[in-house]
Parts: structure tokens; sequence; C-alpha cells
């Protein structure tokens, strides 16, 4: 399908076209496109930008995952199709791990996402091998590798789970997450929660890393002044004016 450059919706269409191809290939599993649409719903009322709390967020995520011992991005398959230059590029910015983790599991599955990532440019990937399981869950996102996720302390979950997202804050972990839906289970359970489009966000975080690296005082003044709660709130707060707003000019 041919989509031409001036529609409106054109990025949001060509994103839909990339996801269905990675449904071809067994990258994305079929059911990924109803949660894509699930979110890009949000993105359109906050109107396609990363909002200002998206930012505090963000520059929250940064600190946590250069202040960490041992940062892990998790990636399933709609991170894998949608942003897999962009998980690459963060991960060496951060020295972060990266580990494959996801529901619908099969060998071939996995290790067909962890060949696309690496064919992108991502070194090591972890997932192929899982020695040990997060306690509490009972699917096969509980399967991981005690070098990644199970070691981890700060771990960043782009499009998660909500009983994943709270079995990994059991387990005493930093949880950043990217989620567009501000109240989803994923966002409330999440240490950092991010609600802003995945490209956005992992950009964004980039570059807060690049801007914050070194300077060991603005790390550590960001993670302690960092309130997610208040975040969360501002984020719906936004949404509400935004629809008010739209509300009223067609009033």
């Amino acid at each position: 399908m041919t989509i031409p450059k001036d529609h409106p919706r054109y990025e949001s269409l060509m994103r839909r076209e990339k996801l269905k191809d990675m449904v071809e290939r067994g990258i994305v599993d079929p059911t990924g496109l109803i949660s894509h649409g699930r979110g890009e719903a949000f993105d359109y009322l906050m109107d396609e930008k990363s909002v200002e709390p998206a930012l505090k967020a963000e520059e929250a995520a940064a600190a946590f995952l250069l202040n960490a011992k041992n940062p892990v991005i998790c990636v399933n398959g709609n991170t894998a199709a949608l942003c897999p230059k962009e998980i690459s590029v963060l991960a060496q910015e951060i020295n972060a791990k990266i580990e494959v983790n996801i529901f619908h599991r099969t060998e071939e599955r996995m290790n067909t996402i962890i060949r696309f990532m690496e064919d992108e440019g991502a070194e090591n990937v972890l997932g192929r091998k899982p020695d040990a399981r997060i306690p509490g869950l009972s699917s096969d996102r509980a399967l991981c590798t005690k070098e990644g996720i199970f070691d981890s302390d700060v771990i960043l979950v782009p499009i998660e789970d909500g009983d994943r997202a709270e079995a990994l804050v059991d387990m005493g972990k930093t949880v950043i997450s990217i989620d567009l839906n501000p109240i989803s289970r994923t966002s409330k359970t999440a240490t950092v929660s991010i609600s802003d489009d995945i490209s956005r966000a992992l950009e964004n975080i980039r570059k807060f890393a690049i801007k914050m690296k070194g300077n060991e005082e603005y790390i550590i003044e960001t993670i302690n002044t960092y309130d997610n709660s208040q975040t969360r709130q501002e984020t719906i707060n936004i949404i509400c004016f935004i629809l008010k707003n739209e509300f009223q000019k067609e009033a």
C-alpha cells in the first residue's frame, strides 16, 4: 500500500503497516496490534507530543538508568518491531543489557526477534537460554536470564504487562515503564511511569542521559526529587484539559 506523505496520519499509518509486516515475519504476535491501537488512542489525547510530565519522567528514567549497577532494557515483539535501532543506541549510551521477553513464547519466535535486534545493531541480546524465573508469574514471561532481568536493579519495560511489572517491583527492582495509558496497571505499579510514544520516549531518555552523564549531583538530585504519583496526576490533568478544550472549540 502506498501512503501519501502529505496524509495527516502518515506516520501513524506507516507504523500500522510496519506492524502488519512484522506479524507476517513472526516478530509481532497478532494480539500486539490491539495493544498498539489502544496505546495510540491515548497518544491522540495528548496531542501526539511529549507532554511536560512525560519529559519529567524521561529525565528521571535517565537518572535511574545511569545510577544503576545492572540496568536492563526489556524487549517484546512490538518494541522490537517499532524501535530496534533506538533500543540499541540507548543501551550503548547507558551501558545497559538488552533482554527479549515475550508472552507468546516459542523458541523460533525468540530467535527471530533476537536475530532481528542484532541485525539492527543490538549487541549480545539475552533471552535465548533462560536460566531463572521471575517469582509469582505462571506465564512464560517468568522465564528470564540471571545475568539480565533477574539480577537487574533498574529495568526499562516498554509496552509492559501489568502482572509482570508488579512481579518485578515485588523483587525490589526500580521499574521504568513506557505506557501511553497513565491509569494502566503497569503505570500505577512502576517506579517511573512514562506516558509517551515509545519512539519519542527512548529518544528523550537518551538525550537526558547524554546531558547528565558524569554529573553525579544532577543524577542524584533528579532521583531524589522525582514524584511518580504527581507526574501521573499531571498527565491525567493534561488529558482532561485537552478533552475539555476540544469540546469547547466545537461548542
